[in-house]
């Protein structure tokens, strides 16, 4: 057991060293942008890239506006469940998340879309909507990044085989943002 916990520990190290961190910068500064012009901003994935897109929300509608004159306006598109099951009943699973941005989103605004295979049908087309109307698109991808590499404007990867590290590796770039707009960016509360 021990050598499965160094094998997955040094795996994981390796993963985190490939992140482009000078991506990561970029949507920091086009998350501070969204912030100062009091743009939303949107996620969405499948699975355990879903509970990303929640915790990310979370830490930035929480830990990076509690106390703060100018607070994020984000929402997880993951997270309407009737919205969901109604669109994937009466419609199809494919279309859940690019409704929703039919409603909510405007030129200007940022849809953080995650999918380790990068391919997941519903992302796809909500960021072929996106980037139709002028929302900026941020794809956190894995392995070779996928249809979803392709379509965002920018990309984010975490160039790894195994599904878990690659998760592991989103929530590190989301609590990289996350963290910043809490520590370096005047927030109140460095929960």
């Amino acid at each position: 057991m021990s050598d499965f916990a160094t094998n997955y520990k040094q795996e994981l190290l390796n993963a985190i060293e490939a992140i482009p961190l000078d991506r990561v910068q970029t949507a920091i500064a086009w998350i501070g942008q969204a912030l100062d012009e009091g743009r939303q901003i949107f996620t969405c994935g499948n699975g355990g890239s879903a509970s990303t897109a929640s915790h990310f929300i979370c830490d930035m509608v929480k830990g990076a506006s509690y106390n703060r004159e100018k607070r994020f306006r984000m929402m997880a598109l993951t997270d309407s469940l009737p919205t969901i099951t109604a669109y994937s009943n009466d419609v199809s699973y494919d279309v859940v998340f690019v409704e929703q941005l039919r409603n909510f989103a405007c030129p200007g605004d940022i849809l953080v879309s995650i999918s380790g295979s990068g391919n997941s049908p519903n992302v796809l087309r909500a960021v072929e909507y996106a980037n139709s109307i002028g929302v900026k698109t941020i794809g956190l991808t894995g392995r070779d990044g996928g249809q979803l590499g392709k379509l965002s404007q920018l990309e984010i990867n975490v160039g790894h085989p195994h599904m878990g590290r690659i998760e592991d590796g989103h929530m590190i770039v989301c609590h990289m943002i996350a963290y910043y707009f809490m520590e370096q960016a005047g927030g109140a509360c460095g929960c």
